[in-house]
């Protein structure tokens, strides 16, 4: 939600982009309907799979599931139903400030418009309505946002930048009310610990920091005292990767031990890279927690994946295409 001076981290490796945010559902009909009649999302592909590879990329054993793939304007997620095993019901007393909470930032083009379609469609508030950060917040002053759920619970957020922040790309003139994805947020606990496995370890470089509190935050997030230290990261291309490092109140639940990917609280950050083995080296330097026992070759759609999870518990594949990749800077402000 931040835009300043870019810093960069002395990382192990470059190049790695951000494909895709991944969330599991509990009905991928009715999650795409959602997030194509609401949301505008495009279905690019759908697919079921099973097999041995894919219980170690995953780290489900038995697993079969369905996957749909969406795009809004340049940017994906990936919808995935476990038809087995199922996995566990979202919690229902999920709160922002736990460190299981990850959001999709969808920008809009007009925040009113976009409150009145989500209100059309009943929603769930998370909360308590659209709010605009503060003048005296100079990194974040004029962002407006919105925090609601999708069918199974999942949160997500309508963003709009006034015209000094975000991409020049969100400031471009376009006919759609949603016009991409900007970055899916995490709730960290330490956020120099996360920076150690997120810029030094996987290469993404931070594009500016933050420290948001006051009425507004508190009500964006539905935490009472938020005080928030947002740090942005972003890879060659694709969405960012937000830190929420909730300073007050420090009471956010960890990410629970036995989640496991077919649970709906599972999101994951897939990162494509061209050097899959260098980043797998780079994450056991770290000591990061590994799902996939190594790289696995996948029989399609990747040379070889692996998925890790990194200091709070959040998933993160990494995943190297068959074909080479291509350097962008669509991401530099």
């Amino acid at each position: 939600m931040i835009r300043l001076l870019l810093l960069f981290g002395a990382a192990l490796f470059a190049g790695t982009s951000v494909d895709s945010i991944g969330i599991t559902v509990s009905d991928l009909d009715r999650s795409v309907e959602f997030y194509t009649r609401v949301l505008t999302f495009e279905r690019v592909s759908e697919r079921e799979y099973a097999g041995e590879a894919y219980e170690h990329w995953h780290g489900v054993f038995g697993m079969r599931a369905r996957t749909a793939r969406l795009r809004l304007g340049d940017e994906f997620i990936e919808l995935t139903e476990y038809l087995a095993p199922q996995g566990r019901a979202f919690p229902e007393t999920s709160r922002a400030n736990d460190r299981w909470f990850q959001h999709v930032a969808i920008i809009t083009r007009n925040m009113d418009e976009a409150y009145a379609l989500l209100r059309k469609h009943r929603v769930r508030h998370a909360s308590t309505g659209p709010q605009t950060l503060p003048a005296w917040n100079v990194n974040a002053a004029g962002i407006k946002a919105f925090y609601f759920r999708d069918p199974d619970g999942h949160a997500l957020e309508v963003l709009e930048f006034p015209a000094d922040k975000g991409l020049p790309k969100w400031h471009q003139a376009s006919d759609r009310l949603f016009p991409g994805i900007d970055h899916t947020a995490i709730t960290v606990g330490d956020t120099e610990e996360s920076l150690r496995f997120y810029r030094d370890a996987l290469g993404l470089r931070v594009a500016g920091t933050s420290e948001n509190y006051g009425p507004e935050q508190e009500r964006l997030n539905n935490v009472f005292g938020a005080r928030l230290r947002i740090t942005a990261l972003r890879g060659e291309s694709g969405p960012g990767v937000e830190l929420l490092e909730y300073m007050a109140p420090r009471d956010g639940r960890a990410y629970p031990a036995e989640a496991k990917p077919n649970d709906l609280l599972h999101y994951h950050t897939r990162f494509l890279s061209g050097q899959a083995d260098a980043a797998g080296r780079a994450l056991r330097k770290i000591r990061a927690s590994f799902v996939s026992p190594g790289l696995i070759q996948l029989p399609s759609e990747y040379r070889q994946a692996l998925t890790a999870r990194d200091p709070d518990g959040h998933a993160i594949q990494i995943a190297e295409p068959i074909q080479p990749m291509e350097k962008t800077d669509e991401n530099r402000d």
